[in-house]
């Protein structure tokens, strides 16, 4: 079966035979994804033009219903959902569930959320600023929605969570969804903005869909339109400096690699709570989605007398967890998607080991459950140790997506915010201790290097959400190599979708082109 693509307002097949999308456990093609011949720029313009006026024409509180309404669409598929997530990912039931589930949580909450901004269609920001004497003459800030598109590249490790976490506040916004998937997995996100569009939730136009290569897209791009990536720091950069984007200072909001750290302070000792809590994160952080995750542990911080200690507590969980087919009752641990990302995983991962130790796992041998290796895509959860701190290089700066995490020893909590920093920007760090000396320092020490930053100690025990787990009412994105990029944070991210201008005039002109705005204040409620 080829997938069809959703362009101006119909579906649409690609010519040719298009790529396969292949099961990553047997290598079984499944279906097939073509964009060829496909007309982008009308796609664009159509959704522009249709979406974002239908969009627009509604009120915050009727796309937030609507919002609800494509939740619910979605929820009622959501086995569906699964059985492909199984099928094109490799992914286990909690794999699915952290994404598919994940996506619904989060299109629930901007539901909710997006009532508070009632029947305003714009924004209005701050008070007004007087600008002549008698006030005769004044100047008032608003955001606007932008008419252009949302243009979503996305990556392959979250077909549904990465559509719906950015789509729902660019709907919420007033601005269409315009979405091209990764390839390897495009099967989910295709399937459910199907079932979206079958049910007539959102206005035509309001949610687009091409799978494949994005081919000519970036060519197409204009002033008002908004593309946000995920994936390389390679790719991010060719879309940066794409000459349409450049030629019309496109706004971009990119989410690329990150290094991102757990880090146990000098309290967090063997039979701590501090360190029991962080041994079970550092695991679960290796094991979920195969570590395919953009805010996955990959460097762990310990003070040097229990690092080794650290270490073998990781070793001996992981040693515990069967890896293999995930239609296997007991595995624990799936494949990553695809062949190609098995073999830019273990690529990293020799790399890492010329100045690392292995402490659990790189078996060349390792043989999965229920799976023929010379077919799948696996790849055995590795903990390395290394020495080195500051002095490594490809422990700092090569991200390795897959289940693999490396310790690092550190003397004082000078060095452990040298070594959180070498990362050169990530999108998440935990900390656990209950020292508060410690977390005093280093919390502010490593925070403009961090989008976000878990603080764990007994008192929070288990209540955290997760060191990769990303909240739709909290920020999601970091400074320097994880791209510089801002999402979610709430009623934050409409941000994005909105161009601010001020308009100067008398307070009758002022109060006219009030009457549909909502203080923008409300986006940080």
């Amino acid at each position: 079966m080829k997938l069809a693509n959703h362009l101006c307002g119909r579906w649409q097949e690609g010519g040719g035979e298009g790529l396969a999308l292949l099961d990553p456990v047997s290598g079984e093609p499944l279906v097939s994804v073509s964009s060829e011949g496909l007309d982008l720029a009308e796609a664009l313009a159509f959704a522009r033009r249709e979406g974002g006026r239908a969009l627009r024409a509604m009120t915050y509180e009727m796309r937030a219903a609507a919002l609800a309404r494509v939740a619910d669409v979605l929820q009622a598929k959501r086995a569906d959902y699964f059985d492909i997530s199984l099928r094109n990912s490799g992914a286990t039931e909690a794999d699915a569930g952290f994404d598919v589930d994940g996506a619904i949580f989060t299109l629930k909450a901007y539901a909710r959320a997006g009532k508070v901004l009632g029947a305003g269609r714009c924004l209005r920001e701050g008070a007004r600023v007087p600008l002549a004497k008698d006030g005769v003459f004044q100047g008032q800030h608003f955001l606007v929605p932008m008419s252009g598109a949302a243009i979503f590249i996305n990556a392959f490790n979250f077909p549904a969570w990465g559509l719906w976490e950015k789509a729902a506040p660019a709907l919420l916004a007033g601005m269409p969804v315009f979405v091209k998937p990764a390839t390897p997995t495009a099967w989910l996100a295709q399937r459910m903005v199907a079932d979206v569009v079958e049910a007539g939730v959102l206005p035509p136009g309001a949610l687009s869909i091409v799978c494949g290569s994005a081919r000519d897209l970036l060519d197409h791009v204009g002033e008002c339109d908004v593309v946000s990536f995920t994936g390389s720091a390679d790719t991010a950069a060719r879309i940066r400096n794409h000459p349409a984007v450049v030629a019309r200072a496109v706004r971009i909001n990119v989410e690329a690699d990150s290094v991102n750290s757990a880090i146990l302070g000098p309290d967090a000792v063997p039979g701590s709570a501090e360190f029991d809590l962080a041994v079970k994160e550092i695991v679960r952080e290796l094991s979920i989605k195969a570590g395919q995750k953009c805010t996955a542990i990959r460097r762990v911080l310990a003070p040097a007398p229990v690092a080794r200690a650290l270490a073998d507590a990781v070793a001996a969980r992981l040693a515990k967890m069967p890896v293999g087919n995930p239609r296997t009752a007991g595995v624990r641990i799936g494949p990553l998607v695809s062949k190609a990302q098995q073999t830019a995983a273990l690529a990293g991962l020799a790399k890492l080991r010329e100045e690392a130790e292995v402490v659990y796992g790189g078996d060349p041998d390792f043989v999965p459950v229920d799976a023929d290796p010379r077919q799948a895509a696996f790849v055995q959860p590795t903990l390395l140790f290394c020495e080195k701190g500051l002095a490594a290089r490809y422990v700092h700066d090569v991200e390795v997506f897959g289940p693999v995490a490396t310790v690092l020893p550190y003397a004082d909590a000078a060095e452990a915010v040298a070594i959180a920093r070498r990362g050169g920007g990530s999108l998440v760090a935990s900390v656990y201790s209950a020292d508060p000396a410690f977390v005093g320092a280093l919390v502010p020490a490593i925070a403009d290097l961090h989008g976000r930053i878990m603080v764990v100690d007994a008192a929070v025990g288990s209540n955290h959400t997760g060191h990769g787990n990303v909240m739709p009412t909290c920020l999601h994105g970091g400074p320097g190599r994880a791209g510089g990029g801002e999402e979610l944070g709430g009623l934050r991210a409409l941000a994005m979708y909105h161009r601010r201008h001020v308009v100067q005039g008398g307070p009758a002109v002022l109060e006219l082109l009030s009457q549909e705005a909502v203080d923008a204040a409300l986006l940080g409620a």
